[in-house]
């Protein structure tokens, strides 16, 4: 049986990753700091699946853990979820942005190579577009100009894997780059449980919606959209992480680097995401507009065709699922894991 270890594992992607993985059949290990998740995801991903997780508290800065990590365990394949992901706060704190993504990664490919482990997949993202290319995103356009240190980590990340691979021949490498996860475990169980003020979408959504907000602001009502508003290729996380699962898959089987979109190819307005919200839940979401927010891009989606062609992996849930699933874990869950740590 492959052992796969999940770096920054207990957070909103890498619980439910570690969820499809262990129920294909995969050995999971995961390491985290719990500086933005909780143990308690841990726990559940256990509970849903009915195998167990060996668990370390680790900063995966921290070679001298990480070597432990590698010591103790035949490690098949790294999945690289370790990264803070906030847009505004990496304005406002580049330094630390800059430092904690890239630094993760470096010691991550030192560990590695020391351990002869070959195989990573690295958690990316669209911003890495950036402005200037057009709609649908292609995994062949150029790496763009980012709109915030975030992005900027994301694109020098994806520089360091490529420069690593182009050295090391046998070093394999998949770059996933996400659009916009939301949704939740069908269970309720496990879900995004973002710290302070969210900075997604749903996770707001769902915060007004029980309560803990009194509205949401939608930024910006006069972009080049059909209703004004900024679209987005939403994608349900549990999609995305059974995307993950293909790429071990193929993974284990290939050698090089590959970079494949995870998205719908179907992009929605922030304005229809809370209607469908209040639609699907018959729960309003008092919302008003406001200002554009600074960086936004009026619209993105992904051309996923490379992944269908290449993986055999499509999203298969729908917006209502993604809504309805989202709900769920808020209404069972309306502190998130706090309850339970």
């Amino acid at each position: 049986m492959k052992t796969i270890f999940l770096a920054g594992g207990a957070g909103y992607i890498g619980s439910h990753t570690a969820v499809e993985l262990l129920n294909a059949g995969y050995e999971v290990v995961v390491a985290d700091n719990y500086s933005n998740s909780s143990p308690e995801a841990i726990r559940r991903v256990e509970q849903i699946t009915g195998k167990s997780v060996k668990l370390y508290e680790a900063d995966i800065r921290d070679n001298a853990k990480l070597k432990e990590i590698f010591r103790e365990n035949k490690i098949d394949a790294v999945i690289h979820f370790a990264g803070l992901k906030a847009v505004g706060e990496s304005v406002k704190k580049p330094v630390m942005y800059y430092r904690n993504n890239i630094d993760t990664t470096l010691s991550l490919l030192e560990v590695m190579a020391e351990f002869d482990v070959r195989n990573i997949i690295f958690s990316s993202s669209a911003t890495v577009y950036g402005e200037s290319n057009p709609v649908p995103y292609l995994e062949t356009m150029q790496r763009g100009v980012c709109t915030n240190p975030y992005g900027w980590t994301k694109a020098m990340m994806e520089q360091i894997f490529e420069d690593a691979a182009k050295a090391d021949e046998n070093l394999s490498v998949i770059l996933l780059r996400y659009f916009n996860p939301i949704g939740a475990h069908p269970s309720g169980m496990i879900g995004e449980d973002p710290r302070g003020i969210p900075n997604n979408l749903m996770p707001y959504i769902t915060q007004v919606a029980v309560g803990k907000r009194d509205h949401l602001t939608i930024f910006g009502k006069d972009y080049p959209t059909p209703d004004g508003t900024c679209m987005r290729d939403y994608i349900h996380v549990v999609d995305l992480a059974k995307g993950h699962v293909k790429a071990v898959d193929y993974i284990l089987e290939h050698s090089g680097v590959e970079v494949f979109n995870l998205g719908t190819g179907r992009p929605y307005s922030v304005t229809e995401i809370v209607n469908a919200f209040e639609q699907v839940n018959g729960v309003p979401v008092p919302h008003e507009y406001g200002a554009r927010r600074e960086g936004d891009l009026p619209q993105f989606f992904a051309n996923a065709d490379k992944a269908l062609k290449l993986l055999g992996w499509k999203t298969e849930l729908s917006l209502e699922d993604m809504c309805r699933d989202s709900w769920n874990w808020q209404k069972k869950n309306p502190n998130g894991y706090r309850n339970s740590d």
